[in-house]
């Protein structure tokens, strides 16, 4: 979905069904470690039952792509109230807060549902190329909704007495994570937004077509916008400087706070970090891979805008605003699409940030002196969540999916380590509202220059 058309590459049927194929099945690989009473738990509003993403998706596809498909069959007719989210346009939905009450449908019949709808989308992408774009914008939906389901099990596990474990993984304490430095950027009139699109057509050069990266509309239309010089932090922010902040009285300091936060962290008792849980022999941190000690050199994770904000403050520095962040991110060229083995985001399930230490920095996720821009953990900006210079919802039910949102909300950069592979891009806008902490938000100083 974008402000205006966007051409993309031509892509034959078998790579379509390919892409279509390889989304679908990661969401049922990360549903997989649960079993059904897993997937039922609504731990808070904010957090989804599993068993609800992957309806909540399949319903997306169903909604929005199958009426095309002649004669198709909706599977249940309740479904449609169900699984909407936030769709006003397309009909009245179950509230928010109470989708862990649905216990049936079971884990199994959402596995039928998902089937269903499977086969009929196989027989719709060799029908219609041309809803290639429509396609596209319902797997990066789903991706969204990939981050989103370890965000929201990594919460229900942590509220439960036994704390499990989604995924085994050894506990190994970072070696020291490398000193902090400064980047320094001229800044000036700078690009900001996705690239514009490129030829849709088999004969187009191959460097164009592999330079095409998908785009929301929130990252568009590109435009140019003044940065002044300013200077970034090499990595982020770590755990060990976090301790610091807490043993200064940074959660005590009503000077380091904006209103607001300092209003959070009276109504809600915060004195750390989420996840963070003080034990007779220190500090210990629900993850994944379930409770273990804190390591000083991993990237802080689970805080919220105001903290993140009051951290700067006590760190004598700031936040970056979004559009110094995609400066700094595209300083050496051009990046439509970043993944691989340097970025640690959810193909290296690792599912949790990783330190900063030397021989990472020499790739993971760096852009000149920078590191860790891409995976880890998304970073807070100081920009709020606005529409670009000329931004229009695309019209019908699919414009609800970002615009709606622009108000009291929070821009976040750069991706994290759940993040699907792919999914990352310099131009990516997250947004969440200041106060939110189980996403994995963390972030990096900036300072004038």
């Amino acid at each position: 979905m974008t402000s205006a058309p966007r051409p993309t590459p031509d892509l034959d049927p078998a790579e379509q069904l390919g892409r279509y194929r390889a989304v679908r099945s990661q969401t049922e690989a990360l549903a997989a470690p649960l079993g059904p009473e897993d997937q039922v738990v609504q731990s808070m509003p904010d957090v989804s039952p599993t068993k609800w993403h992957r309806a909540h998706v399949t319903w997306f596809f169903e909604t929005f792509l199958l009426p095309e498909l002649p004669r198709y069959k909706v599977f249940d007719e309740a479904f449609g109230y169900l699984y909407n989210s936030y769709y006003e346009s397309v009909g009245e939905r179950h509230p928010r807060d109470k989708r862990g009450l649905v216990s049936r449908p079971t884990v199994d019949a959402i596995a039928d549902y998902r089937a269903h709808v499977d086969e009929a989308m196989v027989d719709l992408i060799g029908q219609r190329h041309d809803l290639w774009p429509l396609v596209e914008l319902g797997l990066h939906h789903e991706q969204q909704h990939q981050e989103l389901l370890l965000m929201d099990i990594k919460h229900v596990f942590s509220s439960t007495m036994l704390k499990p474990a989604y995924q085994l993984r050894p506990f190994e304490p970072s070696p020291l994570a490398t000193p902090l430095t400064w980047s320094r950027f001229g800044g000036g009139i700078t690009d900001i937004g996705a690239p514009g699109p490129v030829p849709a057509s088999h004969a187009a050069p191959a460097a164009d077509r592999a330079a095409y990266t998908f785009a929301f509309d929130n990252e568009l239309p590109r435009h140019q916008a003044l940065v002044p010089p300013f200077r970034l932090a090499n990595r982020a922010v770590t755990a060990g400087e976090w301790l610091e902040f807490m043993a200064d009285g940074g959660y005590r300091t009503v000077s380091l706070w904006l209103s607001e936060g300092w209003a959070a962290v009276q109504n809600n008792g915060w004195d750390a970090p989420l996840y963070w849980e003080r034990h007779d022999d220190g500090w210990m941190l629900h993850t994944l891979q379930g409770l273990r000690p804190i390591d000083p050199a991993e990237p802080v994770v689970h805080i919220s805008y105001f903290e993140a904000d009051a951290f700067a403050a006590w760190a004598g520095a700031r936040l970056p605003t979004e559009f110094e962040w995609e400066h700094a991110a595209t300083a050496s060229g051009p990046h439509p699409a970043v993944s691989g083995s340097a970025v640690n985001d959810a193909a290296s399930h690792a599912f949790h940030p990783q330190a900063a230490v030397p021989h990472r920095l020499e790739a993971r996720g760096r852009v000149g002196d920078v590191a860790q821009l891409f995976g880890d953990v998304w970073e807070w900006t100081s920009s709020a969540y606005a529409p670009y210079p000329g931004f229009r919802a695309a019209p019908g039910a699919v414009g609800e999916y970002n615009g709606k949102f622009m108000v009291n909300q929070m821009v976040l950069r750069g991706g994290c380590c759940v993040t699907p592979t792919g999914h990352v891009r310099p131009s990516y806008r997250n947004f969440f509202p200041a106060p939110s902490r189980w996403q994995f938000a963390g972030l990096r100083l900036a300072a004038d220059r």
